[in-house]
């Protein structure tokens, strides 16, 4: 059986999901998992453990790109490990990789290398560059996705902290840093 697993870091990226979707879907997946999950967070990944825990010997999981199965070569061959302990082959799209070869499981090993250290450097790019624009007095970090004096005004209407939290849609910490600022 040939199963599909897609992801997306946020909600915000529908398409990229859907695109997913439908290129596992064209590949003849039969089976699909997908989940709006950053890949560090594996305690949210409940999608791709499920795909682990289904496949069966002689299945083969798919994904559309390397990027979308693991975070890093250790968490890649964390999953590559479990999925030959099972007889699973993968395949990864983008790449034309399948690991039943010889050849695809030390290619998978290589580009999986060049895409933490790519990764890596990204991420230290990133850091240089805040770090800069915090120096020249330009970097204002996001947007605060809370409006305090909401939170405010439903504690005074008696409201509890969770049920603030579930109605303005953010997280109960969030609510409880809303109504420290008043101290």
């Amino acid at each position: 059986m040939l199963v599909g697993y897609a992801r997306t870091s946020t909600i915000d990226q529908q398409a990229g999901l859907e695109a997913q979707v439908r290129d596992l879907k064209a590949a003849g997946c039969e089976k699909l998992f997908c989940e709006q999950v950053s890949s560090v967070d594996v305690v949210a990944r409940e999608q791709l453990a499920l795909a682990l825990d289904f496949v069966r010997e002689g299945d083969v999981l798919i994904v559309t790109k390397l990027d979308r199965l693991a975070r890093s070569v250790s968490h890649l061959l964390q999953i590559t490990q479990t999925l030959e302990e099972k007889g699973v082959g993968l395949r990864i799209q983008n790449m034309g990789m399948d690991t039943s070869t010889p050849n695809g499981r030390l290619m998978l090993t290589l580009l999986g290398g060049i895409a933490q250290w790519e990764r890596e450097v990204m991420l230290e790019r990133q850091r240089e560059g805040i770090a800069k624009a915090k120096a020249e007095g330009k970097y204002k970090g996001r947007r605060p996705t809370i409006k305090p004096e909401e939170v405010r005004a439903l504690k005074a209407q008696g409201v509890r902290p969770a049920d603030i939290a579930r109605t303005l849609g953010i997280g109960r910490a969030s609510v409880y840093r809303a109504l420290a600022d008043d101290h």
